[in-house]
């Protein structure tokens, strides 16, 4: 969803206009599955070694779900994962062309996938990879980067980053310590910064940023200031897993500040911009596993889990699954993979298991042919776009490895 923004929005636009002049049953041609040259697109390997090198791996860690229904979903989404994860700690999207870079976002949520299912060595590279990249002290990542981790400056840069970032550090050291490189010391520090900085002592909302949908806004929309909450909440906790106890308490009185904030500048509906633009799926940040419920008043969390509810009604799509917003330029009614994976990982994060199951089973009948986990699901219930989407197989990864998680 945050690939092709420009072109595609004002095609979609016109569509629909075109659409309305010609009749309700005018619309759009369904999106086709894209695949990349070179990269499995069948539902056997074409080289055995690859399949003897991937078996091998994944033997080294677990498999979330082994013994479930969705075991083979699981494989192929920590397969896919490991597939697109570079030798220097990059991780690409999904199977090139618009794709083939490397979000901070999609690598915390990489990172954290192989963290859980034992692969400590490779989470720690993809960490170690963020803490090298080109980095504005002011605002934070760019929003993309090459796979060789030159910074590409096409677009604005996204102060979200370092909220996912932070959130990953901590998930990752809760694994194992093992899975925390050296570097990701001064990695937290220089977020923390950024983001204490950024929403003013958690005082203020931070300045407007491109979010997950990477589209330009005016006012400061909600998929920006969750993650930075999630972050930060995260990085108080991890402060205290070093012993770092002075920081996390500093940490722990900005967050309790901005959860305030928050409250006020975006409740009571939660919508993209407080009081308008529509749901969207940044409203089940604010729930677990990205953010504690103790770490929001209790009023908020009541809300919030209103407006996700209904969110999913909302932007309920013809084949099943859910837009990323309910004001999203839906071109032809497709479901998108992401949006519908977070809402399966906090239903079980928050001990909804029949609500993760049934998300599961969804998207499990719509992989593509040969196992992977595509980015759309057009209205009839094709896979479309790109596929793998890392984005979409990390989190399937962890909403598995949750459900599995001991229950306290």
């Amino acid at each position: 969803m945050r690939r092709r923004f420009v072109v595609p929005v004002v095609l979609a636009v016109a569509a629909l206009v075109g659409g309305a002049a010609a009749g309700p049953k005018a619309m759009p041609p369904e999106e086709k599955l894209i695949t990349a040259p070179g990269y499995r697109a069948a539902p056997a390997y074409a080289d055995n070694g690859q399949e003897n090198a991937d078996r091998r791996w994944v033997e080294t860690g677990t498999v979330p779900g082994a013994d479930t229904a969705w075991a083979d979903m699981s494989r192929w989404a920590l397969v896919d994962v490991k597939a697109h994860l570079e030798a220097n700690g990059t991780v690409s999207a999904g199977p090139g062309g618009p794709w083939g870079y490397f979000w901070p976002r999609d690598g915390s949520f990489a990172a954290v996938a192989l963290s859980r299912t034992g692969h400590a060595s490779d989470a720690a590279s993809v960490l170690d990879r963020m803490a090298r990249l080109e980095f504005d002290p002011a605002v934070g990542f760019q929003a993309r980067y090459a796979l060789d981790g030159t910074p590409l400056t096409d677009r604005p840069r996204q102060s979200d980053g370092c909220g996912w970032v932070l959130w990953a550090l901590a998930e990752v050291r809760r694994d194992s310590p093992a899975g925390v490189p050296p570097s990701a010391a001064e990695l937290r520090d220089r977020c923390v910064r950024t983001l204490t900085r950024l929403v003013d002592g958690g005082d203020d909302l931070p300045p407007p940023s491109p979010d997950y949908w990477e589209v330009r806004v005016s006012r400061t929309s909600l998929g920006t200031v969750a993650p930075m909450l999630a972050g930060l909440a995260a990085a108080s906790r991890d402060y205290v897993a070093t012993g770092d106890l002075g920081p996390s308490q500093r940490v722990r009185a900005t967050v309790a500040r901005l959860a305030g904030t928050v409250q006020r500048e975006m409740g009571p509906v939660y919508e993209r911009f407080g009081d308008s633009g529509g749901l969207d799926a940044a409203v089940v940040m604010l729930l677990p596993p990205f953010t504690a419920e103790a770490d929001l008043p209790e009023s908020m969390t009541r809300a919030v889990r209103t407006a996700v509810g209904r969110y999913q009604r909302e932007a309920a799509q013809p084949a099943g699954g859910v837009a990323p917003g309910v004001q999203w330029v839906k071109k032809g009614g497709a479901s998108w993979t992401p949006q519908t994976a977070l809402l399966a990982l906090s239903a079980a994060a928050s001990g909804r298991d029949r609500a993760a199951h049934a998300r599961l089973d969804w998207l499990e009948a719509h992989r593509t042919p040969y196992g992977s986990l595509p980015e759309k699901v057009t209205r009839s219930g094709a896979p479309a776009g790109p596929a793998p989407l890392v984005w979409t197989a990390s989190l399937v990864v962890l909403t598995l490895a949750e459900l599995e998680a001991p229950t306290s």
